[in-house]
């Protein structure tokens, strides 16, 4: 293990840009599993010929039906998206309870999606040299999208959380990129220990920006261990509460 002294270093600067907020109607033109329990959809409208989106962990929200008549607002990454194509790629996590993923799961080509923003992006800039992605289910659209978006040859080490093997993702790029997969029940995905003992195993060189998304307290957790036990200055450290159990 190594504690990173990034105090004589610059530090990134994390730049908050803003987007004119606008409601798009977006139809649905292909549905398909990542995984046995990600769910992609791809959605088609010519409004998103102008869609922004800088920064690779963005969120839109989206609005979608319930029971009792009412739409349900919930946040949503945006995996992929094609302005000349005008298509949007959003994935889902399949599980029980979820509006959004009650509808994901029962989506059909023609069907339509209502989206609003981005409102804004945080863009990272600096002199970084490595990148480490910590994140459950719900960041590994994120992960996935700035693994891709990396320049050629740039180091990335992920740490993901998943609940086996069947749930590992494969992502096409050329930076220089390490996988590190940890498996644990999805009952379990608000403990940090899984996270915390694997993260005991990478190590951490000079000009590292570390980002993190996961369960909010998980997420503070990892936070203290990489400033208190791995030395890592907060202005190396994005960490993000996704969701919060309960």
């Amino acid at each position: 293990m190594t504690v990173t002294d990034t105090t004589t270093i610059a530090p990134p600067e994390i730049r908050r840009v803003m987007h004119e907020l606008k409601r798009r109607d977006l139809t649905v033109v292909d549905v398909g599993r990542v995984t046995p329990h990600m769910i992609r959809i791809t959605l088609q409208d010519e409004s998103l010929r102008d869609f922004p989106s800088l920064s690779p962990d963005d969120h839109i929200k989206i609005f979608v039906p319930q029971g009792d008549g009412d739409m349900a607002r919930r946040d949503y990454t945006p995996r992929v998206f094609d302005r000349a194509a005008g298509t949007l790629v959003l994935d889902f996590v399949d599980h029980d309870g979820g509006p959004a993923a009650d509808w994901a799961r029962n989506a059909k080509l023609g069907d339509h999606l209502a989206i609003g923003g981005p409102k804004g992006s945080r863009v990272i800039t600096g002199d970084i040299r490595n990148w480490l992605l910590i994140g459950d289910e719900t960041a590994l659209p994120a992960i996935g999208r700035r693994v891709e978006e990396l320049d050629a040859g740039t180091p990335v080490t992920t740490l993901a959380a998943v609940t086996d093997a069947s749930e590992e993702q494969s992502f096409e790029t050329k930076a220089s990129y390490t996988p590190v997969w940890v498996h644990r029940p999805s009952e379990q995905a608000h403990q940090a220990e899984p996270f915390l003992r694997a993260l005991k195993t990478i190590q951490i060189v000079p000009q590292t920006f570390i980002w993190v998304a996961a369960e909010a307290s998980v997420a503070r957790s990892i936070r203290s261990v990489l400033e208190n036990e791995r030395g890592i200055s907060p202005q190396w450290i994005k960490a993000s509460g996704y969701w919060t159990k309960g």
